[in-house]
């Protein structure tokens, strides 16, 4: 009898202490979002984020999802195929023309005084000096897109009519800077690290966009619906996007090797390249994105005004 109450004193206590130990917890798997990434310098702190752990450390699992061409990001972004997407003003105006399917929420690149994002370069041994030089003559551009909208701004600036200002459509990169090196295009408008190499070798640049800098940016945009389903993964995801540039800023070399990788940074520039200095969370101006949609109507991209408000998110900046 004495021993039966031992064993069932110990099995109450077994019980208890059971009951009273913690259970481990099981952490959710990571949530999917899917970003379109184009293979420019612009793109890099989304690779240093994944490279670094911080979208997981949020309960994220992004994949990157490459894109060798505006277009073909446009078209994933347009079947759903992907959640966000670097981008920029233009690409967002023509997307939205119907209805609005895309936010912008962040600045991703600007340009910043010593830092352009865009230039307009011409041959080494070429006659033309100036803007004005261009009059009438053909500049190799990608047309419809944020390369053809900074040229007229820039060569407007710089005092020439619209009606001077003669391009032709180059919309490989990769071309264009061939076009240009073999003078066969008067000049070219370039991003980096293209332009980079071109100056390297010994381009000159008309005019460059740290002279009008409220007219080039790219930005990151997430399709609506995921804005208004899944708000928190996108602030995680920004907060860790926040994290990688925090680390570029603080100890570039140790992600140089991304910068070249990622960035499709020419192997002639791989012992030179610097990161470009990234901005402060911020989104474009009412004013910016305005004349955007001015230059799209103007050229007849659309047909009538894409608001402001239905294209750009203010709620996900500090």
């Amino acid at each position: 009898m004495f021993s039966r109450r031992i064993i069932l004193l110990a099995s109450l206590v077994v019980l208890l202490a059971a009951c009273a130990a913690p259970a481990t917890p099981t952490l959710p798997p990571p949530v999917l979002m899917r970003i379109g990434v184009l293979p420019i310098t612009d793109v890099v702190p989304f690779y240093v984020a994944e490279q670094q752990g911080y979208f997981l450390k949020q309960g994220l699992n992004i994949e990157l999802v490459p894109a060798a061409s505006a277009a073909e990001r446009d078209q994933m972004m347009l079947t759903e195929q992907i959640d966000g997407q670097l981008n920029d003003l233009v690409s967002t105006v023509l997307f939205n023309a119907k209805s609005p399917k895309i936010k912008i929420v962040r600045i991703a690149r600007t340009a910043f005084p010593n830092a352009p994002q865009y230039w307009i370069l011409t041959a080494k041994d070429s006659a033309i000096k100036t803007a004005t030089d261009l009059r009438g003559k053909d500049i190799a551009i990608s047309q419809n897109s944020v390369i053809e909208y900074i040229t007229q701004r820039m060569l407007e600036r710089e005092g020439l009519a619209t009606a001077d200002i003669k391009t032709t459509s180059v919309p490989a990169i990769p071309t264009r800077l061939q076009l240009l090196q073999q003078n066969q295009v008067a000049a070219a408008t370039l991003p980096d690290p293209f332009a980079s190499l071109a100056i390297l070798q010994g381009a000159r640049v008309v005019v460059d966009d740290t002279k009008y800098p409220e007219y080039s940016m790219s930005v990151i945009s997430f399709r609506v619906d995921v804005l208004s389903k899944r708000a928190s993964d996108v602030k995680k995801f920004l907060m860790a996007y926040d994290q990688a540039l925090t680390d570029i800023r603080s100890k570039p070399d140790q992600f140089r090797n991304v910068l070249i990788e990622k960035g499709r940074v020419p192997d002639q520039l791989k012992d030179k390249y610097q990161f470009p200095p990234f901005p402060n969370p911020g989104i474009p101006s009412q004013t910016q994105w305005d004349d955007v949609v001015k230059w799209a109507l103007d050229r007849k991209l659309i047909t009538a005004p894409v608001t402001y408000e239905s294209s750009v998110d203010a709620g996900f900046i500090k």
